[in-house]
């Protein structure tokens, strides 16, 4: 018995209209449901879309189209004022400019605010800095390389030590203040070098060299009004350069060798002169010796022969006797005696003085033959 498709229902009797299937439900009807709950089944995408165009037309006013502009604003706003605040660190300082025209005041250390972008802000460093100027890292720089007063080529590394004391100044008053102090300096050290030996940028003179030299530079940029003091202007090292440095050793060989053979000669021109100086001393202190006893003998005999006179004068006869028989005495002590008398011619005598003589050389055979 074919079924009744009467209301749109289905065989089993359970469909209706409203294109519902056979068992009574549409083929294209949402799992959700039609506004109201979802019957436990996943939300609807379109549906959550769809409320929160209506949730966000309730909070800006004027709707949702009216309400870009301001969330435009809102956004242009917060971007200008994190670009209005700014930091400044402990080594630094700010200056701040209003149309391109700087302040009067500097700003210090901390968080400060000005009006972007009608104002913006210079940032200056203003601890120490180092500006090292020569060939280091690149060999074939020719900047270090400059002519001494000597006629030599020196190649010479150096630093500029300097700090900003005037950050307007160091900003505006010169283009590029780096650059310009880096010009001035490698100007100054030539100067300097051209007026010196090489001798005295090697090792002799680089002290004073660096002193000069920085004299120079602050005069300069004082001149410009950069805003700059110069610290220090330390020679790091300077050396000839690499094509000549073989024949420049050479030289420095020469050199070392010619004041050590001057050393030499002072050492042993100092020995000979002391060793002179004490033989002359030695000569000096013998003559005076031999002065003085010569000069106390003769006034001795002197003294002498004046007090021998008084007694002279007082008893003639004696004294005359006394002398003569001295005399005699110390001619004949050494001789040997023969006695005469005048009666009888000679007599013989006793060889006193042969007799002593051979006694001695007997006493002294005795001696050596008892000894071994």
């Amino acid at each position: 018995m074919p079924w009744s498709n009467q209301n749109g229902g289905g065989p089993w009797g359970g469909g209706g209209g409203n294109n519902q299937g056979p068992w009574g439900q549409g083929p294209n009807r949402p799992r959700g449901g039609g506004g109201g709950g979802n019957n436990g089944g996943p939300p609807d995408l379109e549906d959550i879309i769809r409320r929160s165009q209506d949730r966000l037309r309730n909070i800006v006013p004027g709707g949702f189209n009216g309400g870009a502009f301001l969330i435009v604003l809102l956004i242009v706003l917060a971007f200008v004022g994190i670009q209005s605040v700014y930091t400044v660190q402990p080594d630094e300082r700010g200056v701040e400019l209003r149309f391109g025209k700087p302040k009067d005041e500097i700003s210090g250390p901390g968080l400060h605010f000005h009006f972007w972008p009608i104002e913006t802000v210079e940032i200056v460093k203003v601890t120490e800095q180092q500006l090292n100027i020569g060939g280091r890292g690149n060999a074939s720089s020719s900047e270090g390389l400059m002519l001494s007063g000597d006629q030599n080529i020196v190649n010479v590394q150096f630093s500029v030590l300097f700090t900003v004391t005037d950050p307007r100044t160091y900003l505006f008053n010169l283009e590029a203040p780096t650059a310009t102090l880096q010009q001035v300096a490698e100007s100054a050290m030539r100067e300097v070098v051209g007026r010196r030996p090489a001798q005295d940028v090697f090792r002799d003179n680089r002290e004073q060299i660096s002193t000069e030299v920085r004299d120079i530079i602050q005069g300069t940029m004082d001149t410009y009004g950069s805003g700059i003091a110069i610290n220090a202007v330390p020679i790091e090292d300077a050396a000839p350069p690499r094509e000549v440095a073989d024949a420049f050793e050479e030289v420095q060989r020469a050199e070392q060798d010619e004041d050590r053979f001057v050393e030499e000669a002072n050492q042993y021109a100092n020995q000979q002169l002391g060793q002179a100086r004490g033989q002359a001393a030695q000569v000096r202190e013998e003559a005076s010796a031999y002065k003085d006893r010569v000069v106390n003998e003769a006034t001795g005999e002197a003294q002498r022969f004046v007090s021998i006179y008084n007694e002279y004068r007082n008893a003639p006869d004696v004294t005359r006797d006394r002398i003569y028989l001295e005399t005699m005495e110390n001619v004949l002590k050494n001789s040997n005696k023969v006695i005469l008398d005048e009666k009888q011619g000679a007599v013989p005598y006793l060889p006193l003085n042969e007799m002593m003589r051979q006694n001695s050389q007997a006493a002294g055979a005795a001696n050596r033959g008892g000894n071994p």
